[in-house]
This record gives C-alpha cells, structure tokens and sequence, in this order.
C-alpha cells in the first residue's frame, strides 16, 4: 500500500499523540483507543491532511472530535480513573520527582469535566494558542477562554496540591 508519507507521520509524532490522547483521557487503554481510531481517520484521508500546512493541528482535532465521540457513544467514559502508571518521559531529570508532578497532574486533571480538561491539555500541554485550541474543539475563542478560566479556577479549588507544585518547581530553578 502506498501511504504516501503516513507512515512515517504517524512514526515519528506516536510519542507526542499518544501523550496527548493519554492527557485527554486519563487512562492509557482508552488512551490507545482514542489514538488508534483517529490514526484510522487521518489514514483514509492522508491526501488531503498532507496536503495541509500544518497536519498535527489536523490530528489533534481529530484526536479530540474522536474523544466528544466516544463520551457520547459511552457514559460511563465520564467517571475518570486514575492508574498506577503515569506516561513515561524520555529524559527525566529526576525520576522520583517527574513520577510525583505526573501523578499529581493526572490526578489534578482527572477532577475536570472532560471539556474543560481539553482545553488544559490543548492550550497548557499543547500550548496552542486560543485560536488554535478553539479550531481543534470547533468552538469559538470566547469558549476556550470561558472553560480555560473555570478550569484554572476548578483546579486551585479541587486540587490546591497544584499550587504547592508550582512554588516548588518555581524554587528549583
């Protein structure tokens, strides 16, 4: 099969995709899901998202519009689960400390609503722009604006570890 090129796409971004399916998830099965069915999309019309200035940007909506898809096909994808494993980081400075942030920011992001959890991950972990994070929700900006100021205020409220967190990763640099 020629795939013009998919192949090699899908190869060398796999770590960054899966990172960001595993964030807007927060289960690695579902995770892999998540993933797999989106490369299935963007395979079947690998032409024209070649094609495209920027084919990641494709991806992550698909990658999202995929996730919208599965909590309305499942319900029961809403009750967040936590697991014993964090993602893995290829460089970790200090692999107790990375382990404890990560567990931490999981289990942070865990108590969001799943839309406002994507909009952490597409405009904190992703850092894309509020336009750019709006193009991959299909929403408007003033909606990426409105949940990402809910979700920053949900977290201090629901998980005031993240400020603690942050003062020490400030004080380590």
């Amino acid at each position: 099969m020629d795939d013009n090129g998919f192949t090699e796409f899908a190869t060398a971004r796999l770590g960054a995709l899966s990172r960001i399916a595993y964030l807007l998830t927060g289960d690695h099965h579902a995770a892999e899901d998540l993933l797999q069915s989106a490369l299935v999309i963007v395979a079947s019309r690998w032409g024209r998202v070649a094609a495209a200035d920027d084919p990641m940007a494709y991806v992550r909506k698909v990658l999202y519009h995929e996730l919208v898809s599965m909590w309305r096909r499942s319900r029961h994808l809403r009750s967040e689960l936590t697991t014993d494993h964090p993602p893995e980081r290829r460089v970790p400075r200090d692999e107790a400390a990375d382990t404890v942030r990560r567990l931490v920011i999981e289990q942070a992001l865990a108590k969001l609503p799943p839309r406002q959890r994507a909009v952490i991950v597409l405009r904190y972990f992703e850092d894309l722009s509020e336009v750019d994070a709006a193009a991959v929700r299909g929403c408007s900006v003033g909606t990426v604006k409105s949940q990402a100021h809910h979700a920053l205020a949900n977290l201090r409220e629901l998980a005031p570890e993240l400020s603690e967190l942050a003062r020490h990763e400030g004080g380590a640099r």
